[in-house]
């Protein structure tokens, strides 16, 4: 089991940036590959990046890319997605994730709400 806790969301304007914070405990965090989706309000949830249990294999979704970095710190079981050059459009809450591998998640947390103003 793994329990997954969300911080660093918030409001900010268009064009800022933020770092989300995603903290494991219950289980050997670097056991696991971990990730981001988002859901915005009446949408279905979506990926947004993910990472090997290594922090060596990373993929984004076509959105994220060049814009958000996912990278981990197995050594404080946390894991992270900064995010620059937000857009009204990264409205949403983001969640962690994690699972034995890359698109395979077992495990959430209960999200953090992320909100760019225009």
């Amino acid at each position: 089991q793994v329990q997954l806790v969300e911080s660093g969301g918030g409001l900010v304007q268009a064009g800022g940036s933020l770092r989300l914070s995603c903290a494991a405990s219950g289980s050997t965090f670097r056991n696991y590959a971990m990730g981001w989706f988002r859901q915005a309000p009446g949408k279905e949830r979506d990926f947004v990046a993910a990472i090997s249990w290594s922090g060596v294999y990373t993929t984004y979704s076509g959105s994220a890319k060049g814009r958000f970095t996912i990278s981990r710190d197995n050594a404080k079981n946390t894991m992270y997605l900064q995010m620059n050059s937000l857009k009204p459009e990264d409205t949403a809450v983001y969640y962690c994730t994690a699972g034995p591998r890359v698109a395979q998640y077992d495990y959430w947390g209960q999200g953090t709400q992320v909100t760019v103003s225009s």
